[in-house]
């Protein structure tokens, strides 16, 4: 079956290219354990733009997709965030992006695979039509049965699951890590049982979280982190102006201080931390993509004793003295993905949210026309919005009034 819709590939010029597709239908398990099943039929309806997208258009640049590509195939169809409509459920679905053959997929191990849909060895959501999992189209709340056009706030929000599923998965390996990090302190300190100790120790984690880096991606593990522990402190940092919209919005909705760092080196930087903070921090979560992230960390000393970095950034590479990172009793953990419990409580969390506030959209003709153009100088160029849609299928999307 062929179908209409981008794919990356190999191609100095045109590693993002939009046109006629043959669609593919590979049997594929959700789990370990469970059947490969064919996928079902469903029609892409309202995606979001991912930095993960914009990293793979620079690998195919690069001649670097070949193992992403689904098996016999020489170009992948990109696209992880969004909704679609299941002709044969009559119902929209999220699509939930990771499986293969693992117990868990945010803890595959050597002897075990994995795939996602729109990112690796599996075809995703920028097209017409394509074929999923059906055990991996999860459904939408009650309240969402029945209709026939999704509200494009809803959608907007929505095209976030991935992300947020990902912040979700993030807090419980903070909060487990957290935990099993000092509670022997809590104890020592409070004198108190075990289980006590657990409990004030994965609180206190919390206690000077530092979110280095303002995107979405920070704003997600920051607000999950207020919803489940409402007296952390929060201190994110940008570069942005403090009155800049994704700022003021950020701030809103973690409940959260800002600093700005335009014009700091990284030892001034460190310093205006600790002195918003009133101390060195007890969380330190790296997501802006840079060096600087752990340079600030562990060389300037913005990172507490017992503290945990989360290294959630792709790309950098984190270094540390040993001698004050062992005395100081320093963890650096980093891990992605999720389950699919994760993206269930995401799809939760979505509907009723405020996200679409910072979604804008793309005309799907403007897009497709030119898609390398688009990514490059609209969707993530300087100045782009925090978040970029695009409508695929309007017949399935309602207005807001």
């Amino acid at each position: 079956m062929k179908t209409y819709g981008t794919y990356f590939q190999n191609d100095p010029e045109k590693p993002i290219k939009y046109g006629e597709i043959n669609l593919i239908n590979p049997e594929r398990q959700r789990l370990r354990g469970e059947p490969l099943l064919a996928g079902v039929e469903a029609w892409p309806v309202f995606q979001g733009f991912c930095g993960t997208d914009f990293e793979l258009m620079k690998m195919g640049r690069d001649g670097k997709l070949c193992a992403k590509f689904p098996e016999g195939e020489n170009r992948l169809i990109n696209g992880h965030e969004g909704v679609v409509w299941v002709p044969s459920k009559n119902r929209f679905a999220i699509v939930l992006i990771r499986g293969g053959d693992s117990w868990d997929p945010t803890r595959y191990t050597e002897d075990e695979t994995y795939f996602e849909y729109g990112c690796d060895q599996a075809d995703g959501l920028f097209c017409d039509k394509n074929y999923f999992n059906p055990d991996m189209l999860l459904k939408l709340p009650e309240k969402y049965n029945g209709l026939k056009k999704l509200p494009l706030s809803v959608a907007k929000r929505l095209s976030f699951a991935d992300p947020y599923a990902c912040a979700i998965f993030q807090l419980e390996r903070m909060e487990d890590i957290g935990e099993a990090q000092n509670f022997r302190v809590e104890m020592a300190k409070h004198k108190c049982s075990e289980a006590e100790a657990r409990r004030l120790a994965k609180d206190n984690i919390f206690k000077k979280t530092v979110v280095f880096g303002l995107g979405m991606t920070g704003l997600f593990i920051a607000a999950e982190i207020r919803r489940n522990h409402p007296d952390a402190e929060i201190l994110f940092i940008g570069r942005s102006a403090e009155d800049s919209k994704k700022v003021v919005f950020s701030k809103e909705i973690a409940k959260a201080d800002y600093l700005c760092t335009a014009g700091l080196n990284e030892k001034e930087t460190a310093e205006k931390i600790i002195e918003k903070l009133g101390s060195r921090a007890t969380m330190f979560v790296g997501t802006s993509g840079t060096d600087i992230e752990h340079r600030v960390a562990f060389e300037h000393k913005v990172l507490g004793c017992n503290g945990v970095y989360n290294s959630f950034s792709l790309g950098p590479v984190v270094k540390y003295d040993t001698m004050p990172f062992g005395f100081e009793n320093h963890v650096i953990f980093a891990s992605i993905n999720f389950r699919q419990e994760h993206m269930e409580k995401a799809i939760e969390v979505l509907v009723d949210s405020r996200y679409d506030e910072v979604v804008e959209l793309i005309d799907k003709d403007e897009f497709t026309a030119d898609p390398l153009y688009a990514y490059e100088n609209k969707i993530f160029s300087k100045g782009a919005p925090l978040k970029t849609g695009i409508i695929w299928n309007k017949d399935f999307i309602e207005e807001d009034k």
